[in-house]
Order: C-alpha cells, then structure tokens, then sequence
C-alpha cells in the first residue's frame, strides 16, 4: 500500500470519525436545551465538552479537506496562467501549507506531551474535560494536513496519472 493511498483511507476514516462525533453532539446540545428549558437542570458540563470536541473535529477533518482539494484557495490569478506555470504555483502554496502544518506539530509537542504527563485539564464549571485529546488531536491532524499537502505537491509537480497513462499506451501492441 503506497503513502498517497494510506494517506487517503486514514484522512477517509477520520472524516467520517469527525462528522459522527459532531452528529453526536448535536445530541448532547439538544439534550441541554430540553433540560433547561422544561426541567430547568440543563447537561452538565455541556459547554466545555463542546469547547473540547470543535477543535478535535476540525482538525479530525483538515486531512481530507485537504486532500479532497475542498480547502479554501484564492486560484483568480493562478487561472490566468499556462497550466505548466498553475501546477508550480499550486506546488508552492501545497509546499506553504505542510510548512504552515509543521510549524503547528513542532510549536505543539512539548505541550501536548506535558498535557498528557502532568494530566491538564480545562473547564471550572460542572465538568473538567481533559485536555489532552484536543491538543493531540491537533498533532495528528496537523500531521496529517502536512502529509497530504506534501501528497499534493507530488501529484501536481509529477503527474504520476500522466506518467502511467503514457506508460500504458507505450505498451499497448500496435
């Protein structure tokens, strides 16, 4: 199983992780509003788990957006040129977007690591949701993003279907 492949089947997974998660919660939000307003007990600790989980889905979900080429790009200029010279542009923002991604993995590690190890947590209300989930979910989805631009940049720069069309029908019998 090659990188693009893996890459393409985990940014899947973690795509439909994300959107169970916040169907989820749609369910915990609905809950609360019944609870206030009919019973006057609301969910405890609603907000903070909600704080916690739109971090932890946005960034379930920045690898396939990414990949999927669903990620907001500004392309009017990039349009107007030859597509040899829109391949090599589009090369450098992917190549601009993993660095950006990097820069989120190497800022956040010691952080992460000393969340799990000194067992942080956030909220002061009801309910104190560890924090650790969201800040490794950020890693890894960073990671991720910065594996898939990477990807990008490859299929853009390379055109590896090009390549193997050509390929075929140098093959095929006359």
């Amino acid at each position: 199983m090659s990188l693009i492949t893996l890459s393409d089947k985990i940014s899947k997974f973690l795509m439909v992780a994300a959107a169970a998660w916040a169907f989820g919660l749609t369910f915990l939000i609905l809950a609360d509003i019944i609870g206030r307003s009919l019973f006057d007990q609301p969910v405890q600790g609603t907000a903070e788990i909600v704080t916690a989980s739109i971090v932890i889905i946005v960034f379930l979900q920045a690898g396939y957006a990414i990949r999927s080429r669903s990620m907001l790009k500004a392309d009017f200029l990039v349009i107007r040129f030859p597509k040899p010279v829109q391949r090599v542009l589009l090369a450098i923002g992917y190549l601009l977007g993993a660095a950006f991604f990097l820069m989120i993995v190497t800022g956040g590690w010691e952080e992460s690591v000393m969340s799990w190890v000194e067992n942080e947590f956030e909220g002061e209300g009801a309910l104190r949701v560890p924090s650790w989930p969201a800040r490794w979910t950020v890693m890894g989805g960073s990671a991720l993003a910065l594996i898939n631009y990477l990807v990008l940049a490859y299929l853009d720069i390379f055109e590896p279907e090009k390549l193997d069309s050509e390929l075929d029908a140098d093959a095929a019998p006359d």
